[in-house]
């Protein structure tokens, strides 16, 4: 597992069912300097199976899921509001990036898993930007704010928080492991500008 490896959220791989439409103007695609991202699709479905059963990419995540919440996952993945796809410019798919609406505590939460392959080169970071940046506005949860869980132990994950802005603001103990809640900063307060082109795209 690295930074790249992934949060610990994933209850954004089933429809959202908070009232009142708590993402906004969905679906819509985001585009980065390197990166197109787009809501899950049928064909991106055999990508999200290796993200949720290779073992580097679930090392800090509980192992691999196991097989009959996968064949659930695989029925409901697609179009869920506030997941994206994560797609090189030259059509390589990447992994995937969440922003689900009351998350931990109420507040937005983000996660991100990308494929073992890919890692180190920074598309994490880029798509992880990107994302917050749109949640901030288009996601409505009960409680205003943008955040992230990942194990103590996934300390690239932790850096890559770092460098994003985020805070690191509780510690606890979930799913047998200790945890860290990070907090985004707010809009025009974080480490520097968006990567170039970040913006919607189309929807």
């Amino acid at each position: 597992m690295t930074s790249d490896g992934g949060t610990t959220a994933e209850r954004s791989t089933t429809p959202a069912e908070a009232p009142g439409q708590p993402v906004r103007d969905w679906p819509t695609t985001l585009a980065t300097e390197r990166l197109t991202l787009r809501p899950v699709a049928r064909p991106d479905v055999p990508h999200a199976v290796r993200l949720w059963t290779d073992p580097q990419v679930r090392r800090h995540l509980g192992g691999p899921v196991p097989v009959d919440v996968v064949r659930a996952r695989e029925r409901h993945c697609v179009g869920v509001p506030g997941a994206f796809t994560v797609v090189r410019h030259d059509g390589e798919v990447l992994g995937l990036v969440a922003a689900e609406p009351d998350g931990h505590d109420g507040r937005t939460e983000v996660s991100y898993q990308l494929l073992p392959e890919h890692w180190g080169h920074g598309y994490a970071r880029e798509a992880v930007h990107a994302v917050v940046d749109w949640a901030r506005e288009a996601i409505r949860s009960a409680i205003p704010g943008v955040v992230a869980v990942t194990q103590r132990a996934n300390t690239r994950s932790r850096h890559l928080l770092d460098t994003l802005g985020a805070t690191a603001d509780d510690h606890f103990v979930a799913w047998g492991e200790p945890q860290v809640l990070y907090v985004f900063p707010g809009r025009g307060t974080g480490p520097g500008e968006p990567p170039r082109g970040v913006g919607e795209t189309g929807k």
